[in-house]
């Protein structure tokens, strides 16, 4: 049938005619529900159905997909010799592009991978003992040809095969899964070879070449040599290094002299490492896939200067935790290898080569910190960042007010670590609280038994420690003055969001609506904000942030002509 009036223009008489014979050929070979067939619109792409109608309308509103040369939403079948044959076909088929496979990717790497052993198995394997009608490749190529056709999903998919494979004979070996129906298919695995090469090009390191370090035609090394900048700035805790007397870098702060003392045999040797741990939550999908979470687990080494220690080279990806939720809680049970390679990198450590002065020496690392929002602090250090006691110096001992409009827990009169001289320290009276160390924190939590997994009801529901942290497995953690910090970006961008949303009065996001103004008249503050009721209506008077319209308009011209890096 002629198709060439899919790429004529909409108003054109040949293409109202080849419209007529489409929706002719969908009513009468088209399969429908409740009078509806696919929509191959440019807008609608197969994938919403509508009626006769509609489906005209929306071919001259929006145009044909040019790309539908073969209808197959619309009853179409692909000729398909292969299966119509039966399985000798198959068979023969196969021979062919088998030798013509491995003639192309050689018959050691072929064979080496697996793949020819799975094709003769799969196209000569009976679908079950006693069958001579298909074959394993061939019942599943039949299975997927229906998939394609018909639009299947991949559960529907599975859930097909699963029936199937309860209703064949016993002994049958009909794939049971879509996954594994696609590796009978379509079998991957071939090996591939890393091969260095020249940085200038003049010749690849194989064959007699494979043994050299340095290149036969320009001299240059085959090895990336670090530069004299980078090793100097390496180890940068190392003693000689300049100290002006400012937090700069963690080397700066009173924990870093500490674990030297403590732990001479460490500190002595500027080359061991100590890494920070930063990770988040994440959806690499974005608003695709709601049911989605990815947590990367991102180790920097801290002996590296500022400049160098957060650049991309030199962060490691050490662990990806992926699935449908949230670890929360149960976080521990999925860092469990990466404390284990910890705490062989502590007391063992791993033999390592310095290129500097070009000798081997046993490097050992230690985990110094974790750097992580809110939420993820409160994962990793195990403490109830919810609820009245959200403080983690505090903890019982925190002020809090429960607003009743608002159902928000605030801590005002939260002055404790203001100067005592501060005149807002003399407003309430307050009770002054010293941060617990390491010791403290695990005396209080190592006896907390706790077993792990969503469908276990909470039992740390009257404990402000959820759980006793897995990082308390590595030796050295618990003499850590600092464990856990806050990552100062997150705090800087929600507080930000804050106050822009509250100043542009942001339906829904601002932090000044009725129920804050209803809460303060509870509280007696700051009479002058209380709503006012007139008649019918609730006015809110203006606060002194309050903007105009005309103020609104030019203080976003102002963040519209910022210039950042």
């Amino acid at each position: 049938m002629d198709r060439s009036w899919m790429n004529a223009r909409r108003i054109s008489e040949e293409y109202e005619k080849g419209v007529s014979v489409f929706l002719q050929y969908v009513k009468e070979n088209a399969k429908f529900v409740n009078g509806t067939y696919f929509c191959p619109c440019v807008r609608y792409l197969n994938q919403i159905r509508q009626d006769l109608g509609n489906l005209h309308d929306h071919l001259f509103m929006f145009g044909i997909t040019r790309m539908y040369t073969v209808w197959t939403w619309h009853g179409e079948v692909l000729d398909q010799p292969m299966t119509s044959r039966g399985t000798n076909y198959v068979e023969e088929w196969m021979s062919d592009h088998l030798e013509d496979m491995i003639r192309d990717v050689g018959e050691d790497n072929f064979r080496r991978a697996n793949l020819y052993d799975s094709f003769i198995n799969d196209s000569e394997q009976p679908l079950y003992p006693g069958c001579i009608n298909f074959t394993r490749f061939f019942a599943t190529l039949k299975l997927f040809s229906l998939k394609a056709r018909n639009g299947w999903t991949d559960k529907s998919f599975t859930e097909l095969l699963e029936l199937l494979k309860e209703m064949l004979p016993e002994n049958n070996t009909l794939p049971i899964r879509n996954y594994e129906a696609k590796k009978v298919l379509c079998p991957m695995g071939l090996e591939y070879q890393k091969i260095h090469a020249c940085p200038n090009d003049c010749v690849l390191y194989i064959k007699e070449f494979a043994s050299l370090k340095y290149c036969p035609t320009c001299g240059l090394s085959r090895f990336k040599k670090i530069s004299d900048k980078n090793t100097e700035e390496g180890n940068h805790g190392a003693p000689g290094r300049k100290c002006d007397n400012l937090l700069q870098h963690p080397a700066d702060s009173p924990q870093w002299n500490k674990i030297d003392e403590t732990f001479p045999e460490f500190g002595i040797d500027p080359r061991n490492s100590r890494l920070a741990l930063a990770t988040d939550g994440m959806n690499p999908y974005g608003n695709l896939s709601s049911k989605h979470s990815s947590w990367p687990l991102m180790l920097m080494i801290y002996n590296l200067s500022p400049l160098l220690c957060m650049k991309k080279t030199y962060v490691m990806l050490s662990m990806m935790i992926s699935g449908p939720k949230q670890p929360d809680n149960d976080i521990d049970v999925y860092l469990k290898p990466l404390i284990d390679d910890l705490k062989l990198l502590w007391e063992e450590g791993v033999e390592v080569f310095d290129s500097d002065v070009e000798e081997n020496f046993h490097l050992r690392a230690m985990l110094f910190c974790t750097i992580n929002d809110f939420p993820a602090y409160g994962n990793l250090s195990a403490y109830s960042l919810k609820g009245h006691f959200a403080c983690t110096i505090c903890e019982e001992n925190t002020n809090y007010l429960q607003l009743k409009h608002g159902q928000k827990t605030v801590y005002t009169r939260h002055r404790k670590f203001l100067p005592r001289n501060h005149p807002y320290r003399r407003l309430k009276k307050t009770i002054q609280c010293k941060p617990q160390n390491g010791e403290e924190v695990y005396n209080e939590v190592k006896n907390i038994n706790i077993v792990f997994g969503k469908h276990r009801k909470s039992t740390y529901a009257k404990n402000v420690w959820k759980k006793r942290s897995i990082f308390f497995n590595l030796p050295y953690w618990s003499i850590l003055d600092v464990r856990h910090c806050i990552d100062v970006m997150h705090v800087e961008k929600n507080v930000c969001d804050s106050v822009i949303e509250t100043l542009l009065n942001v339906k829904g996001k601002t932090k000044d609506g009725i129920k804050a103004r209803q809460d303060l008249a509870d509280m007696g503050i700051r009479t002058k904000l209380h709503p006012q009721t007139i008649g019918r209506r609730t006015y809110l008077p203006p606060a002194c942030h309050t903007l105009s319209k005309k103020e609104k308009q030019s203080f976003c011209k102002s963040l519209k002509s910022v210039k950042v890096p």
